[in-house]
């Protein structure tokens, strides 16, 4: 039988090999708060502190089991460790391609640091707020409470919007009027009804801008800008359209929904002695 020559081990170098172990995880600690607090104090994302913080500890973890893997077998040199390690992470990246994809786009979108866990995003179709950020995920809980795991790669490749990313959002109603009204007095009494609310931020000072003409309506777009969260914006909608309405019913301003247009039929176009609409 052929006999395996294994490297010679010693209780010594067990003993100097746990030395080294302990050492890289009290590097690997080290670094893991020298880069959590070197981030927070250039003031970037928690999530991102924690992650960076994660992979310098890992990398001290490595760094001292390969140094005790030199010590344990003093036969084996480092060249030879690293060159194993070579092997397995090409042999890992052909095998787990989807999931390095997706640490490598959370490596580089925590990196950037463009939005953080609260943001209120879309992407894919997807609207809420981000909860959780991990190398491989981001998680979103939706508006209507249901949670989205979503691939970093998905977020590193598709257009993000982030709804959050500024402190004030615009946002426009459109409202049809009688085109027989005084347009101009109805728009400065949108904008004084808009004023008047109190979501509705003075600056930018909301606008009513004529935007439309139909057959018997004029349209009126009612632009305000309010907070960025969603329920802020929704909030303030609501309170606008509300406003709004009740300072054209109190000025007696005509909606498109008071608007009556009336088709005669055949009988009233012989009677009126004028062809029949189609």
């Amino acid at each position: 039988m052929p006999i395996i020559d294994l490297p010679r081990i010693t209780w010594a170098g067990l003993g100097w090999g746990a030395v080294a172990l302990g050492i890289g995880v009290l590097l690997g600690l080290a670094l893991r708060a020298a880069v959590i607090g070197t981030m927070r104090w250039r003031g970037r994302g928690a999530a991102a502190a924690r992650v960076f913080g994660q992979l310098a500890f890992g990398l001290g973890v490595l760094l001292g089991l390969m140094a005790a893997l030199a010590i344990v077998f003093p036969s084996v040199r480092p060249v030879d460790i690293l060159g194993g390690v070579g092997v397995v992470s090409i042999a890992a990246g052909i095998a787990f391609q989807t999931v390095l994809g997706n640490m490598f786009a959370g490596i580089v979108m925590l990196a950037r640091d463009r939005f953080r866990v609260e943001d209120q995003i879309e992407v894919s179709g997807h609207r809420g707020t981000i909860v959780a950020m991990s190398l491989t995920s981001t998680s979103v809980r939706t508006f209507d409470g249901r949670l989205v795991l979503v691939p970093n790669a998905v977020m590193h490749s598709e257009v993000v919007t982030v709804q959050t990313g500024f402190e004030r959002v615009r946002s426009t109603v459109r409202v049809d009027v009688d085109d027989a009204v005084d347009l101009v007095a109805a728009c400065r009494i949108a904008e004084e009804a808009m004023l008047a609310v109190g979501p509705v931020l003075d600056d930018p000072a909301p606008q009513a801008l004529l935007s439309e003409v139909g057959t018997t309506t004029v349209g009126i777009d009612l632009r305000f800008w309010s907070g960025a969260a969603q329920l802020e914006t929704k909030q303030a909608t609501h309170e606008v359209i509300a406003a709004v309405l009740a300072a054209f019913r109190e000025h007696g301003v005509a909606t498109g929904s008071d608007v009556l247009v009336v088709e005669p039929g055949p009988e009233m176009a012989r009677v009126l002695g004028t062809p029949p609409t189609p």
